[in-house]
């Protein structure tokens, strides 16, 4: 049985008991639980159900926990204008233990 669900710029395949590492979701602490109900598509191993836009399906979710990812490096250089500038990034990410997938 898995589900693909959708969050703002991505799409997620997701199986029950799988932890996923999703975009930063700010307004959840660790333990609390998340619905994902933009359900594009359902499989239960012998049928599938593609949405249009939607199945109507939802995906039940955990947080495990927030973090960060590797320091990124953004580096701009102009040639002979003696311009430089270094930043760094570190991307934020929310851990997610899905539970349950309901049709």
């Amino acid at each position: 049985m898995y589900a693909v669900f959708c969050i703002p710029g991505r799409q997620i395949k997701a199986e029950p008991g799988q932890t996923l590492r999703i975009d930063f979701h700010a307004s959840s602490q660790e333990g609390d639980k998340i619905v994902f109900d933009k359900v594009l598509l359902f499989s239960d191993g012998k049928n599938v159900r593609v949405g249009m836009p939607y199945t109507g399906s939802s995906v039940h979710a955990t947080v495990v926990g927030h973090e960060r990812g590797d320091k990124i490096i953004v580096f701009k250089k102009k040639r002979r204008v003696d311009y430089h500038k270094k930043q760094g990034h570190r991307q934020r990410y929310t851990t997610v233990r899905i539970d349950s997938i309901n049709a």
